[in-house]
């Protein structure tokens, strides 16, 4: 592997690790995300614990980690012939940090906010189509995870049409498979009609 990679990796892996479900809800409340609702260190549940403003704060966070990772490491890298690669890897990167952090005892979030800023970052089209279909299946069935799932299913075939690089699909492939792997409690509640809605006091 490249040193461009490992550097993409792990630089993408610390701007993951910053959690700002954790940051916010420590000075908010001094409360520990994880030990309340759900224990996902995500937005969904820092708005149900601290309503919807921290919930906003808690998804920009999240999305901008996700944007400005993959646009400093395109900086430092731009002489590099395979921009595609090191992309992939910083995002790879977020994603992993986002999810298990290592300052936080490997247990954070579901990383859907984040992927999002890191879609926006490496095509403006395919994070804008992964963002209407996220909303879209919100307003209309108001499960969150849902809307997860069915975003991350899609995303590979929106590369596929807007921006076939290899890099980027097998990426969207393989975050595919982490989001459905992240929300396997939830499938099964969905499975059941037992999953929680957003705007209801209990998060699945």
């Amino acid at each position: 592997m490249e040193l461009y990679y490992i550097i993409s990796l792990v630089i993408g892996y610390l701007f993951g690790c910053i959690s700002t479900a954790y940051i916010i809800c420590r000075f908010a409340k001094d409360i520990d995300i994880r030990e309340h609702g759900s224990g996902n260190a995500g937005t969904t549940n820092v708005i149900r614990t601290l309503g919807w403003k921290a919930g906003i704060y808690t998804f920009l966070g999240d999305f901008l980690k996700g944007v400005f990772a993959v646009l400093i490491m395109k900086y430092l890298f731009a002489d590099y012939n395979d921009q595609a690669m090191v992309t992939v890897f910083t995002a790879a990167g977020v994603i992993l940090g986002h999810n298990w952090p290592v300052f936080l005892n490997f247990k954070g979030g579901k990383g859907v906010a984040s992927t999002l800023g890191l879609l926006f970052s490496i095509n403006l089209l395919v994070g804008f189509i992964a963002a209407l279909i996220m909303v879209v299946v919100i307003l209309a069935t108001r499960y969150v995870s849902l809307a997860s799932i069915l975003t991350a299913l899609a995303t590979p075939i929106v590369f596929l049409i807007f921006d076939d690089k290899k890099p980027y699909l097998v990426f969207a492939i393989l975050l595919a498979i982490l989001t459905i792997y992240k929300h396997k409690a939830n499938v099964g509640r969905l499975l059941k009609g037992t999953e929680s809605k957003i705007g209801k006091k209990k998060e699945g």
